[in-house]
């Protein structure tokens, strides 16, 4: 029986309700700290404000693409300067949230209302994405990029295949932001091949290439910033990948089969070990999740190894998915799927460095939810075919539902937030520090002395003008305190010191240590 769009829609706000309660209910708390990485996010948006410059490519900390930044630039001068590790959080909570919803358009637009409604639910209730939906990292951008890139894009090559003029708005819409994720994480690269796909489907179509050819062309223009700056330094396109490229190992081989095997056992069995992108060791999936995800990889791989219709006009989908709506072409929708998760698998087995890991992992997310989603729809109608009582189901798939909501609720807000490790893991101690600082008064001279290593930032310093550069652990109490620049460490007697700068120190005022 098909889903009424009625109920699809009161089904996806209640599923938008959750993720947006999950994403920011006390996100001025939760994570605790601010992680120098963040930290140094937010000094470069005070660098942005205070200069009007706002870069294609921020060079500090390794490298970072200038999108996210300038957007919680934004965010930062709309909440009115307010220095605190929640503004740079926001943005992350809101793109987390567009996310669901662009899940549930893709896995409609693919497959069916109840497979996006499953897939977005899955994706709300993650730890796994709900982690990185309340960090300031710019990852957090591209699966919702691409996610909305190719939901755009399948709908105007359906469109332009129906002759409907409506497929031109989706065509530059979806190219837009197709491009656009180039500006967000250096995993997102792969995203091009997924479009060779479509190609290989729908390439007899004479409409189909219309739509790409708008679709290539937005793409194109959006992309350019980002690929100018890239021609101009090359040696920034590659960043720290070539710092911990697995082919720079003595047994490249070896270790591509065992980061495969390590990244294929994280959905299951164990998951990332850093505190700050999981809870150590625990699968990416919840078990039922993660069960449904194996019986959407079964169901997906019957339908790329049977007979299916081609094109995507709406189709009668067999035996297989048996009292589904009709759904589209299955065999591209489950390819894209598999595509997807392979090409985003090979930015992270690459690597030789804290596998199995959940943040370069991150483009997976959306197709492993959709997986699951099907996995969910086919498992929920074979055993509404076997079953007698057509009203233990629903009951059942509710409950299910409720401890999927409890489990991530307790395990993000209790076990994981209040655990010492993450507070560790987040530099809440620096935090602490920059807070101490803000209630202090003016007159008293506060010096803090920065022992913690890490890659050099430039500054200038009230204190010391030879003094150039200063380790990213100080970038948590530069932003927190808003005294990165000269002027404000002045007004606010704050000097910032390395430990061979403590002797030339006066000795009257307070100190701090970062360690």
């Amino acid at each position: 029986m098909a889903l009424r769009e009625r109920n699809a829609f009161f089904a996806l706000l209640v599923i938008l309700i959750i993720a947006t309660v999950l994403r920011t209910y006390q996100l001025e708390r939760i994570p605790p700290g601010l992680y120098p990485d963040e930290a140094m996010n937010g000094v470069n948006t005070l660098q942005a404000l205070g200069s009007g410059d706002f870069k294609i490519y921020y060079p500090d900390n390794n490298g970072r693409e200038g999108l996210f930044i300038n957007i919680q630039a934004f965010v930062l001068k709309s909440l009115g300067g307010v220095t605190e590790p929640w503004v740079l959080r926001l943005p992350s909570a809101l793109i987390g949230i567009l996310t669901v919803w662009g899940t549930y358009l893709l896995g409609k637009e693919l497959f069916s209302k109840r497979v996006g409604l499953a897939a977005s639910f899955f994706l709300a209730t993650s730890f796994w994405h709900l982690v990185f939906s309340r960090i300031g990292f710019r990852a957090i951008m591209a699966p919702f990029f691409l996610v909305w890139a190719l939901y755009l894009l399948h709908l105007a090559v359906r469109k332009a295949s129906e002759k409907s003029p409506g497929f031109i708005f989706p065509a530059i819409a979806g190219g837009l932001l197709f491009g656009l994720g180039f500006h967000t994480y250096i995993a997102y690269r792969v995203a091009p091949l997924l479009l060779a796909l479509f190609w290989w489907f729908f390439r007899k179509n004479d409409w189909f290439w219309y739509a790409t050819l708008i679709f290539l062309g937005a793409a194109f223009l959006a992309g350019l910033p980002i690929g100018l700056y890239y021609l101009q330094n090359p040696a920034d396109f590659l960043g720290r990948t070539s710092q911990i490229s697995v082919w720079s190992s003595p047994s490249p081989l070896r270790d591509l089969t065992v980061n495969t095997l390590k990244t294929a056992g994280m959905f299951n069995f164990r998951g990332d070990f850093n505190w700050r992108h999981n809870f150590p060791g625990r699968a990416e999936l919840f078990w039922p999740v993660g069960i449904l995800f194996l019986a959407g990889i079964c169901v997906g791989l019957r339908n790329v190894f049977r007979r299916t219709g081609g094109g995507i006009v709406p189709m009668d989908h067999g035996p297989t998915f048996e009292n589904w709506e009709t759904v589209r072409n299955l065999r591209f929708g489950f390819l894209l799927m598999f595509t997807w998760l392979i090409l985003a698998l090979l930015p992270v087995i690459i690597s030789n460095e804290g596998l199995p890991h959940a943040l370069r992992a991150i483009l997976m997310i959306p197709p492993v939810m959709i997986l699951a989603g099907t996995g969910a729809v086919w498992t929920y109608n074979y055993l509404r075919r076997h079953t007698r009582d057509s009203a233990v189901l629903p009951i059942a798939a509710t409950l299910l539902a409720l401890l999927i909501i409890y489990q991530v609720s307790q395990v993000y807000f209790i076990m994981w937030g209040r655990n010492p490790h993450t507070a560790g893991a987040f530099a809440k101690d620096y935090a602490d520090i920059a807070r101490t600082l803000d209630r202090l008064p003016r007159q008293v001279p506060k010096y803090v002395v920065v022992e913690a290593g890490g890659v050099g930032v430039d500054y200038q310093n009230a204190f010391l003008p030879d003094r150039k550069s200063i380790p990213v652990p100080a970038m948590t109490v530069m932003f927190m305190t808003d005294t990165y620049f000269p002027e404000d460490q002045r007004a606010k007697n704050v000097h910032y010191l390395l430990p061979e700068d403590v002797p030339n120190a006066p000795k009257e005022g307070l100190r701090f240590y970062i360690r």
